[in-house]
């Protein structure tokens, strides 16, 4: 993602519809950056800002998640937001956790449900 800005999209299952309205309400603010997500989230994001600038990465459990801690660690990822379900347990819940540790170790700002992603994404405005 040399030269741009990047923003990372998450969401587990029971999140995805969160994540999708979460994008249309902001994507205005959203289209001033690129923005890579794991597979499904990105398709739902695209459906409903079919605009934005998305690159889909393999699914979560898939990979997808790995993928985007590569990008972290690589620099190429600037904020994560990852909307994620506390209430339904995870096979892959090990790679959330690395996911998550990577943006605590490199400094990224990092969102974890809607209410601090809306106040995270105001801040993009200024």
């Amino acid at each position: 993602m040399a030269g741009g800005k990047c923003i990372a999209l998450i969401a587990h299952d029971q999140k995805k519809d969160a994540m999708a309205e979460f994008a249309r309400r902001n994507q205005d603010v959203l289209a001033d950056w690129h923005i890579v997500a794991t597979g499904t989230t990105g398709g739902r994001v695209l459906d409903a800002c079919p605009d934005l600038k998305v690159t889909r990465l393999k699914s979560g459990p898939l990979g997808g998640d790995q993928q985007i801690g590569a990008m972290i660690a690589t620099g190429d990822i600037d904020m994560l937001i990852f909307f994620i379900d506390p209430l339904t347990p995870m096979p892959h819940d090990v790679d959330v956790k690395a996911l998550t540790r990577l943006a605590v170790l490199y400094d990224i700002p990092m969102a974890l449900n809607e209410a601090t992603a809306e106040r995270l994404i105001k801040t993009l405005n200024h």
